[in-house]
């Protein structure tokens, strides 16, 4: 009863709460910006560091993917410390870091001082990941909180799109990402320092948002959770609210720590956390960063100009969009596990079809894949049906369940792991991408990526229960 009462008392309340949800929503999702914006913004970037740093395959790499080792302790050590200090606390934090990496990637001058400041990012990144969809779901209520969390994917494929849209117009303007541009500084420089205007327009903006209501009961200030719940769902329903909160609290009332990831009645990891667990890292063992980082490494090895494969990243980001705007319409109606399975199977389909036509290229002289015309429109083709069938599901449903699937009192320390093993597959995949592309070839490389994502489809069938509908106070772990 009390779900129908919430969702009376929600869609009750009038068009200046409405809007207010709304808005302090989309001031978290600019996190998510940042988030695609420092994740895509080095897929331009990497004929400049390779010719600026004189790197190897080994060491591109570890520059490309040292972003993801900041993002694999900032989601880890974000679940903790937000437990402590707030969600919003650590979304200012991650914006600073946000303004302080796009400064010092783009003026650094060797690897290790950009692999400091692109580690800097990550922990922002990392933070912003885990924190923006957790902040959405506890201020928004169930009926819609899937499709506002969906806004969450929207805005990381708009940072994605905007990346490679900024990176295709700089590098055209210079004539090459390698060349000069303004002041003297190489286009990939300008790249970086890019980020700096949504990182400053974020940062102002966390400071006119409201802390979790959530993490207010959980730190006993309840006269301002009551304030806050009053603010986003009105008088009745926000006192409603505030009372499922403290009781869904009341049965273990302590500070939430990680040992309440085990069980006390098995002594056993929480069944909840193992599959975080293998959402967050499944996510990343379908290959989809490869294209985000490696785009235009990856367009370029079979045979597209560099501009051209920068225009390729800009379809596939708008492609991302739509993709990411028909799950908000589905999410909350037909729910997150028929997407998961259903972008499981056409993943698997569609990167089967990119194995098979790398298969059929031969090298040139020069060491480059050369593919006939079919094979290369069935490459492009399939490759962009992959990044649709991604876009539609895992991209925008891990990061909803994540935020909603684990009960109040461990949901800051699941987001931490789940959160850290998300990154750190992530990591391994980005950085063993050039090794395989000079080891076993890309049609070997992509061969694993779909034998990942046919996994994927028995490990949601078997093991992902559906959450559509459910107040965050009935979540069971």
């Amino acid at each position: 009863m009390a779900q129908a009462r919430t969702a009376v008392g929600v869609t009750a309340q009038d068009s200046e709460n409405t809007r207010f949800i709304l808005l302090i929503s989309l001031v978290a999702t600019i996190g998510g910006f940042l988030f695609g914006f420092d994740s895509g913004v080095i897929n331009g970037t990497v004929d400049g560091l390779q010719r600026a740093f004189d790197s190897d395959s080994v060491g591109t790499g570890f520059n490309v993917a040292s972003m993801l080792l900041g993002c694999a302790f900032g989601a880890f050590f974000a679940g903790r410390l937000a437990d402590l200090y707030g969600r919003r606390t650590l979304l200012i934090v991650a914006a600073v870091f946000f303004i302080v990496s796009a400064w010092g990637s783009g003026v650094a001058t060797s690897s290790p001082e950009f692999v400091f400041y692109r580690v800097l990012g990550g922990l922002a990144v990392g933070a912003a990941s885990v924190m923006s969809p957790a902040y959405i779901s506890e201020v928004s209520a169930a009926h819609y909180r899937g499709r506002l969390a969906t806004v969450q994917q929207i805005a990381i494929i708009c940072g994605l799109f905007a990346a490679f849209l900024s990176n295709y117009l700089l590098a055209k303007f210079a004539g090459a990402s390698t060349e000069p541009l303004w002041g003297g500084h190489e286009a990939w420089r300008w790249m970086f320092w890019m980020e700096g205007a949504p990182a400053l327009l974020f940062l102002v903006a966390l400071l006119f948002i409201p802390e979790s209501p959530r993490f207010l009961v959980v730190k006993a200030r309840r006269e301002r959770a009551l304030a806050v719940l009053t603010r986003l769902y009105g008088t009745t329903a926000g006192t409603a609210k505030l009372g499922e909160i403290e009781a869904s609290l009341a049965q273990d009332h302590h500070r939430p720590r990680f040992s309440d990831l085990i069980s006390k009645a098995t002594g056993r990891v929480r069944p909840i956390v193992w599959v975080g667990i293998g959402l967050a890292t499944f996510q990343q063992l379908v290959g989809i960063n490869v294209v985000f980082y490696y785009g235009a490494v990856l367009w370029q090895a079979v045979g597209f100009s560099e501009s051209d494969a920068l225009l390729i990243n800009v379809l596939s980001g708008g492609l991302s969009i739509g993709a990411c705007l028909l799950t908000v319409v589905l999410i909350d109606r037909i729910g997150r596990k028929p997407l998961l399975w259903i972008g499981s199977l056409g993943m698997a389909a569609s990167l089967g079809l990119v194995t098979v036509a790398f298969a059929t290229g031969s090298l040139d002289a020069g060491g480059k894949l050369v593919l006939s015309d079919n094979m290369g429109v069935l490459a492009l083709v399939a490759a962009n049906v992959y990044v649709i069938f991604f876009n539609l599901s895992w991209g925008p449903v891990m990061w909803v369940m994540l935020g909603e699937m684990f009960p109040n009192q461990i949901r800051g320390s699941g987001l931490a792991v789940a959160g850290l093993f998300q990154w750190g597959s992530n990591f391994l995949i980005t950085w063993t991408f050039p090794m395989l592309l000079a080891g076993i070839g890309l049609a070997a490389a992509y061969g694993l990526y779909a034998l990942a994502a046919a996994v994927s489809v028995v490990f949601v069938l078997k093991f992902v229960h559906e959450t559509r509908g459910r107040e965050l106070e009935q979540m069971e772990g």
